[in-house]
């Protein structure tokens, strides 16, 4: 049998602060969404950039650490899979969503508005972060 690959690797900037919840069995739920930046020149030589939205979902242990230790505007590595999700609404029409299901998060940087950063929007020491 064939093995398959479903695997995800971004990085980007939150576009809000995270999303927590938890389930009725009680397993905790954060999403975040995620915003990835492109650029690129084009042929006429003029700089172009485009922003692709992701939304994360994190659970259990990790959700618990991006909804504590991530906000708004922060850059973060996001290691995971695609997954869709599926659903019927009230009126019975189906709808779907594709997301990109979080196994690892490593913080890149902070909100750029926070004070302390540079213009890159990087921490200015690795000692802001207690992991």
């Amino acid at each position: 049998m064939a093995r398959g690959l479903n695997k995800v690797m971004l990085i980007g900037r939150l576009g809000q602060d995270p999303e927590m919840r938890y389930t009725p069995s009680g397993k905790p739920l954060t999403k975040l969404q995620l915003a990835v930046n492109r650029s690129w020149t084009s042929a006429d030589n003029e700089k172009k950039t485009e922003t692709e939205w992701f939304t994360v979902v994190s659970w259990g242990k990790l959700a618990e650490i991006c909804n504590q230790y991530l906000k708004k505007g922060h850059q973060v590595y996001i290691d995971g899979r695609l997954h869709t999700r599926h659903w019927q609404d009230d009126g019975g029409a189906n709808h779907s969503a594709v997301e990109v299901v979080a196994k690892e998060m490593i913080m890149l940087g902070r909100p750029m508005e926070e004070e302390g950063a540079d213009q890159s929007g990087e921490p200015t020491s690795e000692a802001e972060y207690p992991f």
